[in-house]
């Protein structure tokens, strides 16, 4: 994967942070910037994943390693599909 440098204006009290040399460290701060663009639907885990040079288990799995869900539905929403799904199942077959 080609690397580019880029510019961002950040507080002084943060800059030591994004600086890192271990990998992990480095796939970890790229998996953050892209996540705002997950959550707002403008990237798909599987993109990100891609844009990142990793396979999508591996970055859904690094996010709930940092405590981020997969999955964010409430179980309320949850029970609606799966009632749903048992309905479209049952009028298929």
């Amino acid at each position: 994967m080609t690397m580019q440098a880029v510019s961002i204006k950040i507080p002084d009290t943060i800059a030591e942070y994004t600086l890192v040399e271990d990998e992990h460290d480095a796939l970890t701060r790229n998996a953050m910037i892209l996540f705002p663009y997950i959550k707002k639907e403008v990237l798909s885990h599987g993109k990100a994943a891609g844009l990142l040079g990793i396979h999508k288990m591996d970055l859904i799995a690094l996010y709930s390693d940092l405590g981020i869900p997969y999955l964010d539905q409430t179980i309320e929403e949850l029970e609606s599909d799966v009632a749903v799904l048992r309905k479209l199942r049952n009028k298929t077959g």
